[in-house]
């Protein structure tokens, strides 16, 4: 969605937007906010949505989950929902890291690349990076990322 667009949509009332993964030719992958499906027809045609990588502007939805989000927006059932305290969302969000994520080390960026590239399998990895390891794994148009972990008490 084009800025000039999106602002007109919320002068509008616009209650709702689509969110699409959307792939390059170079594949590089980017979400697309859009009011509609039927605006991201129009703008793809008139090539209006660009890759922020490589600024190219061939570009489709790549296969995932569509999201729908919006202050009109509401789950089944709003009684069941909770207030859940920081320190326990932190817990249980580490807790998926460390059950879910392979910790490569300070070997984070050099994996990365070989799953990149189809040298290692696909997977869920952790690790650190140095921060001219972050800027070249942008440049390759890799995805991540940074999860600052404080150390839990038990």
């Amino acid at each position: 969605m084009t800025n000039e667009a999106f602002f007109k949509g919320l002068k509008e009332g616009i209650r709702h937007v689509i969110i699409y993964d959307v792939k390059c030719e170079n594949g590089h992958k980017f979400e697309g906010w859009f009011k509609d499906r039927q605006a991201w027809i129009e703008q793809n045609a008139q090539r209006l949505i660009c890759c922020p990588v490589c600024n190219s502007s061939n570009v489709e939805i790549a296969p995932s989950s569509i999201t729908i989000m919006g202050k009109d927006a509401k789950t089944a059932d709003k009684n069941n929902e909770k207030d859940i305290p920081p320190g326990k969302a932190l817990q249980w969000l580490q807790q998926f890291i460390e059950n879910n994520f392979e910790d490569v080390g300070n070997k984070f960026a050099e994996v990365a690349l070989k799953i990149h590239y189809g040298d290692e399998e696909k997977r869920n990895i952790k690790g650190t990076t140095t921060s001219q390891e972050e800027a070249s794994l942008k440049e390759e148009g890799i995805s991540f990322i940074k999860i600052p972990l404080p150390k839990m008490d038990s």
